[in-house]
């Protein structure tokens, strides 16, 4: 017991690490067994989110406050050290347990998939219409998987500083793919018209916009950027998947 080191007097930081080491130890030793298990660490409580974890369990669970407008924030600092694919992101359910704010189903599963992407709801409580947009949104992150997970990840908007929106860009490294997320964070209305400006394409390649149906070059969406989309309502978010066209 931490009773029987009390009287260590400088020592007594050897307890947590002696500890820290004991954990990694059997984290090997379980993988070593089933090498194929998927363990994902948890960043509530013991503050593990770090390089050390993350060798033996590449996801973590980034934070227990999973209210999509708040995630955007954590997940835009956390992206600055650890990959997208590690951060432990989910759906949960409306009002949020901790905040007790409501966002629409489609911004929390843009939110979650700027990570691992997942759910953590009663799913008996959703309506028809609700498991159905499940469905799609399941579907949807299968098919955009290996861009936002191995693909170079570009913050667009700091969310520190633009209290509007917040967006970000995964690209694929051959360039040829690209999926453009915004997050609505504030609504005003008669709002002047909003650009944002895509990093990471290939300036003379032409895009396909899924979201609107367009074609753009890779250089105006660089420079001159993209329109954002209005409609009144709270906490509105988008996605808008380009492919390179001939």
């Amino acid at each position: 017991s931490l009773a029987d080191v009390c009287y260590l007097g400088c020592s007594q930081g050897k307890v947590l690490y002696k500890y820290t080491l004991g954990v990694y130890d059997f984290l090997q030793r379980l993988l070593d067994r089933y090498p194929n298990l998927l363990i994902e660490g948890c960043s509530g409580g013991g503050g593990r989110f770090d390089a050390g974890m993350l060798y033996y369990t590449p996801q973590i669970w980034t934070s227990d406050n999973t209210d999509a407008i708040e995630r955007t924030l954590i997940q835009y600092g956390t992206s600055f050290a650890y990959p997208i694919s590690s951060m432990g992101s989910h759906v949960s359910a409306v009002p949020n347990h901790q905040t007790g704010r409501k966002t629409p189903l489609n911004t929390r599963s843009v939110v979650a998939m700027a990570g691992s992407f997942g759910y953590e709801l009663d799913l008996n409580k959703l309506s028809v219409e609700e498991k159905d947009e499940v469905k799609k949104q399941t579907d949807s992150f299968k098919e955009l998987n290996e861009v936002i997970h191995n693909g170079l990840y570009y913050r667009l908007t700091d969310p520190t500083v633009n209290k509007e929106f917040v967006s970000w860009l995964n690209c694929a490294e051959d360039k040829k793919e690209a999926l453009l997320s915004i997050v609505t964070l504030s609504t005003q209305g008669n709002p002047l018209n909003k650009y944002v400006r895509l990093k990471g394409l290939e300036e003379n390649i032409n895009y396909y916009n899924s979201f609107d149906k367009k074609v753009y070059k890779g250089s105006s969406l660089m420079h001159g950027g993209i329109l954002l989309p209005y409609e009144s309502g709270e906490y509105n978010a988008y996605q808008m998947h380009f492919k390179a066209v001939n």
